[in-house]
């Protein structure tokens, strides 16, 4: 980045703009668990892809899926945007078609599947056939196929998947930080942008009128102070004994 002017130093502007950016990247990044396994932010929400590595077994039961989560909910998904992110992230982890479990449960009271987390289905993205008629509502469980991102009606208690993913929210904190850092950015932003126009008027107008200064000096007065009495006759008579 040029100065207009050689006399002008740009490097002050410079530490606005990069402290800008950074706090717009931490605003941007996200705090999940730090449990020495790898999530992946999105959204608000923090996903782990268990992999073979993990355990000897590269398919599990719906049990196993909820057991390697340790704590955190199997994967729920709420909106076509979380699916896709699913389906685009699958690759980086997997090779090849998987099944993933969805933490979807038959709920006795509404008589509906419900998500793990109490969450009502706000989304769905079924298969055209996904209710086998052999299977039996409380052992009804759903997979995500990853070639087609539909869903599909399993049982709990019979069918393996090769897939599993991890569920949480960030940190209520860490959203509040973020937003505040998201703030502060904007700030900075702003006073940079002041600074930039200002400047860049003030080069505009020297280069106009060379030698005229943008600010016009003022001249400090005292203010005015009334004379108490004594020392108004005093003067007076002053002025009488002088006069001729």
């Amino acid at each position: 980045m040029e100065c207009p002017r050689k006399g002008l130093r740009c490097r002050p502007l410079l530490l606005c703009v990069s402290a800008l950016w950074l706090q717009l990247q931490l605003a941007a990044a996200g705090d999940c668990p730090a449990d020495s396994r790898t999530w992946v932010p999105f959204q608000g929400r923090c996903y782990h892809f268990v992999h073979g590595q993990e355990d000897s077994i590269k398919s599990y039961t719906f049990e196993r899926a909820r057991t390697l989560c340790r704590g955190f909910e199997v994967l729920s998904i709420q909106s076509a945007e979380e699916n896709e992110f699913v389906l685009k992230y699958s690759p980086e982890v997997w090779k090849g078609t998987v099944n993933v479990w969805l933490g979807m449960y038959y709920d006795t009271d509404s008589e509906d599947m419900k998500w793990l987390d109490g969450e009502p289905l706000q989304y769905t993205n079924w298969e055209e056939s996904s209710s086998p008629s052999d299977l039996m509502p409380l052992e009804t469980c759903v997979t995500l196929h990853t070639n087609t991102g539909r869903w599909e009606n399993v049982s709990c208690l019979d069918d393996i998947e090769n897939g599993v993913i991890c569920e949480t929210s960030e940190k209520t904190e860490t959203v509040k930080k973020k937003s505040s850092a998201l703030l502060s950015g904007l700030v900075i932003f702003s006073v940079v942008l002041i600074l930039g126009v200002s400047a860049f008027i003030g080069f505009i107008h020297q280069r106009r009128y060379p030698g005229l200064f943008v600010f016009t000096a003022f001249e400090y007065h005292p203010p005015f102070r009334v004379l108490e009495t004594d020392e108004s006759c005093l003067v007076e008579a002053e002025e009488t004994d002088g006069a001729p």
